[in-house]
């Protein structure tokens, strides 16, 4: 009898299986932590998050070190096409072999893919030129077509929209290597804006799956609102919105459009009933994350009315909607795959405020400018904070550490 076909739009992950060799568990768990892209990309992203916005304060307040990229343009290109695709990596290259059924890198590929991805930290901090930027741009570039062929090869063709989009964030990371290094007339920073506003349309699309998937699953009593319809409208609308931002529609007509996503995507996250998920924290941390993406985009919409500082947007959308989903998926597929049931403890609630109260000091900080100064250290502060604790918990799990289930 043939195998069953895969579950091709399952919210799961299913695990590689562990290779147990001679060689002891230092051997077992070194296979283990190539055989899952999560494992290396979530800890390599996690450690870069704790450690870049640090030394990005130090470099701003005191002028402790200085990159071989300009400051502020090396922080925010780290934190978008470092630490938010090193996530998106490992993200996708695990929950596309369960969606296709098909392998995904893993082994020395893996690897070399995770070597590719610290390369590119290591020239992007310290030597940056022609060589970095090479390394850099690679590096989506395999990450897209190795998901394109997959997903033809599966017939998974719903899931195409997503490598379309993580071609644009190739394009976008180009463009800012073109730009930094004299070939392009553009803006660096407005590059870099448009590549976390691809990141948020990548939110938009898995999130639009998962939030209202992991919900039902864990509250089957509770009805939740999904017309077929709304998930088109919300996308359409975020990407007109993204376009016009990108492109530098007239002001009037980039506002109407980013305040039209933001409101679609608040109704669509509505329709999800967060509130009664409050019981729930591996639950409402994924709705209030998601909360921050139509808080963000009405915020832009604002900001091209002049009603209030495009970094208040830009920072809802960085370090609110990427900084807590990222934290809410990492925690939530880490647990799973370490065979433990997914359930926030005190340390994961404590990093779960901490990476939102950081998001509100940011937006704060830039609409308040009495308070700029202390809200960007404790904004920066509180983020280190909670991405050091995750590192701290799941560290060992992500290395391979693993323990009989007991249930969800």
């Amino acid at each position: 009898m043939p195998p069953p076909a895969p579950n091709r739009q399952s919210l799961t992950f299913v695990s590689a299986p562990t290779i147990s060799v001679g060689g002891g568990t230092a051997r077992r768990r070194d296979r283990r932590f190539w055989l899952d892209a999560f494992r290396p990309f979530y800890l390599g992203g996690a450690l870069l998050a704790a450690i870049a916005v640090p030394l990005w304060l130090g470099m701003w307040y005191h002028a402790w070190f200085t990159p071989s990229l300009p400051p502020l343009l090396w922080h925010a290109h780290e934190m978008v096409f470092g630490f938010g695709v090193a996530i998106i990596i490992g993200f996708l290259f695990t929950a596309a072999r369960n969606w296709t059924g098909l392998p995904l890198p893993a082994g020395v590929p893996l690897a070399g893919v995770f070597s590719l991805w610290a390369a590119g930290r290591a020239g992007m901090l310290l030597a940056y030129g022609i060589a970095a930027a090479v390394v850099d741009s690679l590096l989506l570039v395999i990450v897209a077509a190795v998901l394109a062929r997959k997903f033809i090869r599966a017939r998974s063709l719903a899931n195409m929209p997503l490598v379309g989009v993580l071609a644009a964030l190739a394009l976008a990371n180009i463009a800012f290597h073109g730009a930094m290094l004299g070939l392009l007339r553009l803006a660096p920073l407005t590059v870099v804006e448009t590549g976390l506003l691809l990141v948020v349309m990548i939110q938009l699309i898995v999130g639009g799956r998962v939030v209202p998937g992991f919900t039902a699953s864990a509250i089957p009593t509770q009805t939740l609102w999904r017309p077929r319809w709304l998930p088109p409208i919300c996308l359409a609308l975020s990407a007109m919105a993204i376009l016009g931002d990108t492109a530098r529609f007239s002001n009037a007509l980039t506002g109407v459009l980013c305040l039209a996503a933001g409101v679609g995507v608040a109704v669509q996250a509505a329709g999800w009933k967060p509130l009664g998920t409050l019981r729930r924290p591996m639950i409402w941390m994924l709705h209030l994350s998601y909360a921050w993406i139509p808080i963000g985009l009405l915020m832009l919409g604002a900001a091209s009315f002049g009603l209030m500082p495009r970094s208040a947007a830009i920072h809802a959308l960085a370090v609110g909607s990427m900084g807590g989903l990222i934290l809410a998926m990492t925690t939530r597929t880490t647990l799973g795959h370490s065979n433990r049931p997914v359930r926030a403890g005190a340390w994961d609630i404590a990093a779960f405020a901490l990476v939102h109260l950081a998001a509100a000091a940011r937006v704060i900080a830039s609409v308040a400018p009495a308070v700029y100064l202390a809200g960007i250290a404790a904004a920066g502060t509180m983020w280190a904070a909670a991405f050091l604790i995750f590192v701290g918990v799941y560290a060992p799990m992500l290395i391979g550490r693993t323990r009989p289930s007991t249930g969800d």
